[in-house]
């Protein structure tokens, strides 16, 4: 696998001289091209706090199915091709059958080589670790909303996204539909990866994925984001942790701190393992409000998430 960074180049014009030139381009039929949008992390703040406002979002509750609602308007409005990938549980403790969805977002689908943004959107039952209230109220502002809110404020600019790998988004399902201690976690992130390594593909696509990313807890206030063990030490993800982390440091971002720290099960370990997906994890897995009742907006940061998307958009837009 090939990683080329691409610099931009900017043609600089003072303003007395900006109207004469872009007359001379039109008279002369050379088009404007159009700058690729940003990364603002205050509209991704705001969908982290509309998706928080929903209120608790485990799997098969009305607030995941406002939430999927609210997402598949949001990703179609912005011009994305939205699949939906529905299955089912059988609840462990209750017997009783729980409808689950995960949804792909397809950006340039004629591409067939693509690259994976991937999130969990769905919240823990109940904020098991709090030391007050285990059984409170769980609104996951960062662990589940965060990355869910950069997926939204990226699909901005993912229509001017150049060169030749398409993107997908996949919003995960049941990441962490625990209440017991032998729950499983990641049952979207299986269940997508069982499908694909099967050649079954929302949509009916061929495409096969170069590689994959999974965003998860990007908004802490005090943001650190260590490189994920299982990433930093897999051969076939080392490069995407490599490329990311250059962007990062390119950028300024100390936030991305270039070592090694957790090793997390998280998405990208059946996406790896099941679907051969060589896949990343980005995660903050430092928040002292992680399962807590404390896990709100107020603990989440706009320019916590303008350093991440920030730094995903340019390494996408640099992709070769």
């Amino acid at each position: 696998m090939a990683w080329r960074f691409i610099t931009p180049r900017r043609l600089r014009l003072d303003t007395a001289g900006f109207g004469a030139a872009v007359s001379l381009m039109l008279l002369l039929g050379v088009a404007l091209a159009e700058e690729p949008a940003g990364f603002s992390g205050e509209a991704a703040m705001t969908h982290l706090e509309a998706v928080a406002a929903l209120g608790p979002r485990p799997s098969g509750s009305d607030g995941m199915t406002r939430q999927r609602e609210m997402l598949v308007r949001h990703f179609q409005a912005a011009g994305g091709t939205v699949r939906r990938q529905p299955f089912q549980i059988r609840d462990r403790r209750s017997g009783r059958v729980v409808p689950m969805e995960n949804i792909v977002v397809e950006w340039h689908p004629e591409r067939m080589e693509r690259v994976l943004l991937a999130a969990h959107y769905d919240t823990r039952p109940f904020p098991d670790r709090d030391p007050v209230e285990p059984q409170g109220t769980f609104v996951g502002a960062n662990d589940g909303a965060s990355g869910v809110a950069l997926l939204m404020e990226l699909a901005r600019s993912m229509g001017s996204i150049d060169g030749p790998v398409g993107v997908d988004f996949v919003l995960f399902d049941a990441e962490e539909y625990v209440v017991a201690p032998r729950d499983p976690y990641c049952l979207g992130s299986t269940f997508f990866a069982r499908e694909y390594a099967a050649g079954r593909i929302p949509g009916g696509g061929r495409h096969r994925y170069r590689c994959g990313v999974v965003l998860d807890m990007v908004a802490d206030r005090d943001l650190e984001i260590w490189q994920e063990g299982h990433s930093a030490s897999w051969p076939d993800t080392r490069p995407i942790v490599d490329s990311i982390w250059g962007v990062a440091a390119r950028r300024g971002a100390r936030e991305f701190v270039p070592r090694p720290r957790h090793t997390v099960e998280d998405d990208h370990v059946p996406l790896r393992m099941i679907g051969r997906i060589p896949t990343c994890d980005i995660i903050d897995f430092d928040y002292p409000q992680w399962h807590t009742t404390e896990d709100t907006a107020r603990n989440c940061s706009a320019e916590s998430l303008a350093v991440v998307g920030g730094v995903i958009l340019q390494w996408l837009q640099e992709l070769r």
